[in-house]
């Protein structure tokens, strides 16, 4: 069964996507206004982790009793601005909901679970496909904690990922030293998850694997989609501020910006923006050998294509909000307490600072399946915090549905329709 297929989106999931439905036979169009990977993208600015053991959802037991925090703290890992408290207040509830006992975060963590295993591996061949193989890199990822006791102090969540399949290594400081010798020495446990990678330069990747998509025959159409044509419980067209675009099929990929679309093709999600920041240190005195997220910041740190990149912050202010740079500067401030090796008095045309929108469902779980209003539009969003790690999986995934045949993992815990 060949369709043509509107992929509405040109970031990591709708590249994936794309190259997948053209490996299966079908025509495929990509609507985006935006370069590829640019930096208007989440998928320019991200945390750069393939990351298998990305399993845990934001909210964990406990996380209500910090609410008055996030709310007081603009500048903490997790604030909420006031003004937009009213808006993002149903979302928040189910939020917490979803992680109010260890049980329901181990049911998330099992639906995960199959969507991100592999990834660094199937990363690597989407990438060598399209000549950057040279881009994902599989060193393994090390969490590092100042001691023992504060790993054992998240023990549930490690002991959940280790019942869904998660393994790693022990390190003593002995140890960590010798695998990350420029990091601070106050550092004195860490993880080692073996079977975790990264991708130096997500950006490039999104828009290596959009150009080898166009090369393979797709077309590329710089134009924002709005809607849909549907006639008898049939997609006829995807509507774009230029025009119709006649497809037999549509996937909705467009991460934060996909809720109205999803409106239109009959489905109400509860879609959220997690608004992230990133520094970049350029020339970098130290180079980290592997993907670093300390305990006492919950920020990736990864040598990348630009530098030295420290991702994270999550910031509840929607997609309109001007940006709050001192976040941004928490994190190269972050990153100079980590690595004694840069100079304290770092000038700032060293550091590039970066704000996107992290497309999150309150539960931690994506939006893949069809839509309510006709089996021919796909919902392929909110992915959160695992968009990158988890879009190599999503492509296979929509590529199997699209093709009318039953997707390589269960998408049961995805369906669209779960928040009716």
């Amino acid at each position: 069964m060949s369709r043509h297929v509107a992929v509405i989106g040109a970031g990591i999931v709708g590249a994936c996507v794309a190259v997948e439905a053209l490996r299966r036979g079908h025509r495929v169009t990509i609507l985006d206004p935006a370069d590829p990977g640019g930096e208007q993208s989440a998928s320019y600015g991200n945390g750069c982790w393939l990351s298998p053991m990305s399993v845990i959802p934001p909210a964990v037991p406990g996380l209500w009793k910090k609410i008055p925090s996030f709310l007081a703290d603009p500048l903490g890992p997790l604030a909420i601005r006031w003004s937009y408290l009213p808006r993002v207040a149903p979302w928040l509830i189910r939020y917490l909901r979803a992680g109010w006992t260890w049980d329901r975060v181990e049911e998330a963590a099992r639906a995960l679970r199959p969507l991100v295993v592999d990834a660094p591996a199937l990363h690597k061949a989407l990438a060598e496909e399209a000549g950057v193989g040279h881009l994902i890199e599989r060193r393994g990822l090390i969490y590092v904690y100042p001691d023992r006791a504060a790993f054992a102090a998240e023990a549930m969540a490690w002991e959940i990922r280790h019942r869904v399949g998660v393994r790693w290594l022990e390190l003593d400081a002995d140890e960590l030293r010798q695998r990350e010798p420029d990091l601070d020495r106050r550092y004195t446990f860490g993880v080692m998850v073996e079977e975790g990678g990264d991708c130096t330069d997500p950006g490039a990747y999104t828009a290596a694997l959009v150009a080898h998509a166009v090369g393979q025959g797709a077309t590329h159409l710089r134009a924002r989609a709005t809607g849909f044509a549907i006639e008898g419980g049939r997609l006829r067209a995807v509507r774009t501020e230029g025009g119709e675009v006649p497809a037999d099929a549509a996937v909705i990929a467009a991460g934060a910006h996909a809720k109205p679309l999803a409106a239109a093709a009959g489905d109400v999600v509860p879609l959220e923006t997690e608004r992230g920041y990133h520094a970049e240190v350029a020339d970098p005195e130290v180079s980290p050998r592997h993907g670093l997220m300390p305990s006492d910041g919950k920020m990736s740190i990864m040598r990348t294509a630009g530098g030295l990149r420290c991702a994270g912050q999550v910031e509840i202010a929607g997609l309109e909000a001007a940006p709050n740079w001192k976040r941004a500067e928490i994190l190269r401030d972050h990153l100079l307490r980590c690595f004694p090796g840069l100079p304290r008095d770092l000038p700032a045309s060293r550091v590039k600072t970066w704000l996107g929108h992290r497309p999150s469902m309150p539960d931690g779980k994506p939006c893949l399946g069809p839509s309510r209003a006709t089996p021919d539009v796909l919902h392929a969003f909110g992915h959160g915090h695992t968009g990158l790690v988890a879009g190599a999986r999503t492509g296979r995934v929509v590529a199997d549905l699209l093709s009318g045949r039953s997707p390589e993992i269960p998408i049961e815990p995805f369906d669209p329709r779960r928040f009716a």
